[in-house]
């Protein structure tokens, strides 16, 4: 058996796309906000005493219309910290998407709450009211949704449901940062969200993150366990921690680029989506290729990448294949996209709930649980003929989306039985 050492690490960042070649744009180098070398030397001749991650915080609060951001160094800490104010006890169930990552089920597992997967609904990456229905049981205290790609979930009727329930809805916005869902922002749709900054991101920066609320208790309490460490000041002893809490605090260096990135995003955002309605109409006429729908709810899509679907009858060769294609005809960064599956991806659930590893003996569990390619058969079947690309970007045009769709076609019409 091969040893963490053997194996390659996972790469992020622009480390991710070295040695991508392709005739289409690709994400890096990024687009920066001009205004960005001047708020990173606001804070070199502060002498790093200009908190520039509260002015960052104030103006994603003011754009997205909330009344709290907490900023923080990435999403992956964003979604830990909001687990961690949520407060819900070893072996409670949070409701989550199959389809996404890692950073989504972090927070869950260090709080020791048991993630279930609600499956995806059909040809779709995302969740529904109907999906999750059934996984609800007398331990489920939240719903954590996904908007994955950048799509936003069915969120009115997901909302409908856990009131009836008494839950807790929050979102995973990092692929969706403004995008609309009937007039209101990704984010904005439900207790909380957390966003992702990373430089690969949309709105893209060095790294970082953040959380939006209007609740101000819960914005209080994520300060505290996110920032603070758990720790309030004793007058005559000093800091004392009542919690487990993290140092997930923003750089300041961070911020500034953020700063810069977010007088920029919203044009960027409604470029995108305009390119990927366009390039999405194209690949729906050629036979056998279906784009991700782009559901009539949301009214702005800011995707982080494009993707779809082949149907295997049509075609001579397998999904990988044809995704191998797409690469050698020009589209960087085209292949599938199997690992986005969690009950797969994430063998340490399947090990840990197979051997009954705290947190899935029981007390505290009420239940086994299996996590693994069919507990989510949905999900899993749509995973094997998705194609998608991770360099779709603000740089594309009218004329890149038609040689998008060119290369797309070539491919279909080599292959076709």
């Amino acid at each position: 058996m091969s040893t963490p050492q053997t194996k390659e690490r996972a790469k992020y960042g622009a480390a991710a796309f070295e040695g991508m070649k392709g005739t289409l744009p690709q994400t890096f180098p990024r687009t920066i906000g001009p205004n960005a070398m001047k708020y990173l030397k606001e804070v070199v001749d502060s002498g790093l005493t200009l908190r520039m991650s509260a002015r960052f915080e104030e103006a994603f609060a003011n754009e997205s219309g909330v009344k709290h951001c907490i900023a923080t160094p990435g999403c992956t800490p964003a979604l830990a910290i909001l687990a961690a104010a949520f407060d819900f006890d070893p072996g409670d169930e949070i409701i989550v998407s199959p389809v996404t990552d890692y950073g989504t089920l972090m927070g869950l597992v260090k709080e020791n709450y048991i993630p279930v997967f609600a499956d995806t609904a059909p040809g779709t990456v995302n969740i529904s009211a109907e999906t999750i229905e059934p996984c609800i049981t007398d331990r489920t205290r939240a719903i954590l949704v996904v908007h994955k790609t950048g799509i936003i979930c069915d969120m009115d009727p997901i909302n409908d449901l856990a009131a009836k329930h008494d839950l807790v809805v929050y979102e995973d916005a990092c692929q969706a940062v403004f995008g609309e869902y009937k007039g209101r922002f990704a984010g904005t749709l439900s207790r909380a969200a957390g966003f992702s900054f990373d430089a690969e991101k949309t709105m893209g920066s060095d790294i970082g993150g953040c959380v939006i609320t209007d609740d101000d208790d819960l914005a209080e309490k994520l300060r505290w366990i996110g920032h603070s460490r758990g720790g309030r000041k004793e007058p005559g002893f000093g800091r004392m921690h009542s919690a487990a809490g993290y140092a997930y605090r923003m750089p300041d260096c961070t911020a500034a680029i953020c700063l810069a990135q977010l007088e920029i995003i919203c044009d960027q955002v409604a470029h995108r989506d305009k390119m990927v309605r366009l390039l999405s109409r194209l690949v729906n006429e050629i036979p056998g290729v279906t784009a991700l729908p782009i559901p009539d709810s949301v009214n702005v899509y800011s995707p982080w990448m494009f993707g779809m679907s082949i149907d295997p009858n049509r075609f001579s060769c397998s999904t990988a294949e044809f995704a191998q294609q797409l690469v050698d005809g020009g589209v960087p960064g085209a292949g599938m996209a199997k690992y986005y599956l969690m009950p797969e991806a994430c063998m340490f659930l399947t090990e840990n709930a197979r051997n009954k590893v705290y947190p899935y003996c029981m007390p505290p569990a009420s239940r086994e649980y299996v996590y693994d390619e069919t507990t989510c058969p949905t999900a899993h079947a749509f995973l094997e003929t998705w194609i998608r690309w991770s360099t779709f970007c603000e740089k594309y045009t009218e004329e890149h989306c038609q040689l998008a769709a060119d290369i797309v076609r070539k491919v279909a019409d080599a292959n076709r039985r």
